[in-house]
């Protein structure tokens, strides 16, 4: 258990996981399940500055879709984050939960397909 909990530490570190996220997450229970694309538009704010986190892009996703009108060809909506309270969750919501593998990396550095399972506290997040 001390190995397990020091490699989450070193993942975490390094910008894959949150340092108390393991696979089994769910904080609450699911309330669902979205696939977006994470385009160019989404790697930069409303004022043009380019967006170096995880979370900071796939929530520039969800606002360029909801409140923008932005969307990328697939993008698929969700009922959770069209509120932007809970958009301004969603770092919390993040860091409570789960990226799988070097999903992080490929977030921040390129155009990927998202899948993401909303739960009460938490989200997970897939690249596919």
């Amino acid at each position: 258990m001390k190995l397990l909990r020091s490699l989450a530490l070193v993942a975490a570190a390094i910008g894959i996981v949150s340092p108390l996220a393991t696979p089994v997450f769910a904080q609450g229970p699911l309330l669902e399940v979205y696939v977006a694309y994470l385009g160019t538009d989404d790697h930069y704010n409303s004022r043009g500055v380019r967006l170096t986190e995880p979370w900071q892009i796939v929530r520039q996703d969800r606002a360029n879709f909801h409140r923008f009108g932005i969307r990328d060809r697939g993008d698929e909506g969700d009922r959770f984050f069209a509120s932007m309270a809970n958009r301004g969750r969603m770092e919390r919501m993040i860091l409570n939960g789960y990226i799988e593998g070097n999903a992080g990396y490929r977030i921040v550095d390129s155009n990927c397909w998202i899948r993401v399972e909303v739960y009460e506290n938490s989200v997970k997040i897939e690249v596919r």
